[in-house]
């Protein structure tokens, strides 16, 4: 498998690195734009030590959403999770959003789907003065992937498995 390697990087609203790693850069459609990583890839969180992970994924990054999502390969018990983040933003081989806190998660198995999170965002909306329009996308961004998550509404009924094949 010969595909380019981009830079994935979460900040968080102050500046600071949140989760970043190497990924694959596999393409794009009409959701937007595709990576994903093999099992056994590792990332960091912060300045922290790598984190390796046991199952494959991939990502999407929306070239207008206020969100990203991760699918993951089974049998992680996360079969989606999304953060919602400011619009992703590509430059020199490497995309940049600034993570919002809030996270929408399909559960694998049972399907339950559910936010998460909902404190750290009011949390951080305070210390870090989130402006009223990144509060109002936040929550709008959350709101509709809640909505189509648990839908399976597309991109989360049937596009990932086609990109998941690449990396699995």
């Amino acid at each position: 498998m010969s595909h380019e390697s981009v830079r994935v990087v979460y900040r968080k609203y102050d500046g600071s690195l949140h989760w970043h790693h190497r990924g694959l850069l596999l393409g794009e459609d009409e959701h937007g734009v595709w990576t994903g990583c093999v099992a056994g890839s590792s990332g960091h969180k912060g300045d922290g030590p790598p984190v390796v992970w046991p199952y494959a994924f991939v990502m999407l990054f929306p070239r207008d959403g206020w969100w990203t999502a991760v699918f993951n390969a089974a049998p992680n018990d996360v079969e989606i999770y999304c953060d919602v983040s400011t619009v992703p933003r590509w430059s020199d081989g490497e995309v940049t959003m600034v993570d919002l806190d809030l996270d929408v998660i399909r559960m694998r198995g049972n399907g339950r789907v559910f936010l998460d999170d909902e404190d750290e965002f009011e949390e951080h909306r305070v210390r870090y003065a989130y402006p009223p329009d990144v509060v109002e996308n936040a929550r709008a961004a959350a709101d509709r992937l809640l909505e189509a998550v648990g839908a399976g509404a597309a991109p989360f009924g049937s596009a990932a498995p086609h990109w998941l094949a690449r990396v699995t």
